[in-house]
């Protein structure tokens, strides 16, 4: 496909927007590779597809802040690149939460159960209210000392000293209520 040229970027419906037109028709030329590159990488359809989104709004951003950016597929690829890297820190960010609340000390034997631990742990993150899982992410995964987790939310050492301590007890409570939730 063309590159994103100024006539391209000139024939949109205002100085400096992007030929829709172009870009759908790239759009849909470079869906299939985008989603196959995530596929091949994380083996996860449901994953692959996020992905394949958060790529795609990017590139958007990307051209509509102004930043030339040639529409072929090697370009989109890159910013997919950028976004397997981001998915990856950001699963390791709370691979490090889950073990740092993690109550039982004794290592699982079985893999599948370590898997599933895992998976656990993610959705008890999922579930907690967006400011505790904030603050167990800066003091666990970030490792971060209290005054500087007080500082980032803009709260006092005492404030967040209370909220990592709600953010704990809401975190086991989830957790808990899992267990009898049928979660195996």
């Amino acid at each position: 496909m063309s590159e994103w040229s100024e006539a391209a970027v000139s024939a949109g419906s205002g100085a400096g927007e992007p030929d829709r037109a172009a870009f759908l028709a790239f759009y849909q030329e470079a869906v299939p590779e985008v989603y196959g590159y995530f596929l091949h990488r994380c083996g996860d359809s449901a994953t692959a597809e996020d992905l394949t989104s958060e790529t795609f709004l990017a590139a958007v951003r990307n051209i509509e802040d102004g930043r030339p950016a040639p529409l072929d597929i090697p370009w989109v690829i890159a910013v997919a690149r950028h976004k397997l890297a981001d998915h990856w820190r950001r699963r390791a960010r709370e691979e490090r939460l889950r073990d740092a609340l993690e109550q039982d000390p004794e290592p699982a034997d079985d893999p599948w159960d370590v898997r599933l631990d895992q998976l656990r742990a993610n959705d008890v993150l999922a579930a907690l209210a967006p400011h505790h899982r904030l603050a167990l992410t800066l003091r666990y995964v970030d490792g971060l000392p209290v005054a500087e987790v007080a500082r980032l939310l803009g709260r006092t050492p005492g404030a967040t000293e209370a909220l990592l301590v709600r953010a704990r007890t809401a975190y086991r409570r989830v957790y808990l209520e899992g267990e009898g939730g049928g979660h195996e």
